[in-house]
Formats: structure tokens, sequence, C-alpha cells
């Protein structure tokens, strides 16, 4: 059986292209910022919204939010209503994650397809 090889050249670069696709789950990793962002690509939303259309707790939320924020990604407007609420919307830089979901939207469609139905890809 044929070996896979880098993907991005040499050894060393494969070594250091570990580290960046490390870097890059521990900003957009685990279950609920990859949903978060697509959500919040359709426009800003109150913490409630966002809790409710992802169906995510608060607790959780928080914490995904704050990651997100923390790396940029999002920011939290506190707006000056009464009761106050919270926006959360999506940064500029989160822009540069567009490529990313688009290439893990079509290799989900190509798994599901193979999974489910039983197609050769």
């Amino acid at each position: 059986m044929k070996g896979h090889k880098c993907i991005v050249g040499d050894e060393d670069k494969c070594a250091k292209a570990r580290l960046t696709i490390q870097d890059t789950l521990d900003v957009v990793g685990g279950k609920w910022k990859l949903v978060l962002i697509s959500i919040l690509r359709e426009g800003k939303r109150r913490f409630r919204e966002l809790s409710r259309e992802a169906e995510i707790s608060p607790r959780i939320l928080s914490k995904e939010l704050q990651e997100l924020e923390m790396n940029g990604l999002v920011t939290r407007t506190v707006c000056d209503t009464k009761p106050i609420t919270v926006e959360y919307a999506l940064t500029p830089y989160s822009e540069t994650l567009s490529e990313v979901i688009l290439a893990m939207h079509k290799w989900g469609e190509q798994h599901r397809r193979k999974v489910i139905e039983g197609a050769e890809i």
C-alpha cells in the first residue's frame, strides 16, 4: 500500500503544518463554534436568540462566545435597553474562515452521500 504524502511539502513543512492545523482546531474546533459562526453569518443575534437557534445551553454558549470574541471572530455589544440586552455579531476577520467553512460543507455533503446513500466517491 502506498503511503500518504504530506500535503504541504517536505517533512519539515509537515511538522509546521500539524502545528497550524492544531491552532485552527483550537480556535474553531468543538461542537458549537462553527454552528454559531454560521448562524451569525445571517446577521447579529441576541444571546437568547443564539441559545434557542443553536439549541445550546446558556452556560456553554457563554463560554463559546467568549472564546470566539477572544480570537477576534465575534463582537459583543451591550445595548442600552431595559432590560439590558447583549448582541453578538461577526467581525470582518471572521470572513477569513469562509473557505474553511465551504470546504467542510462540501466534504460533509460528500461524506453524507457515501455513508447514508452508499454512493462511491
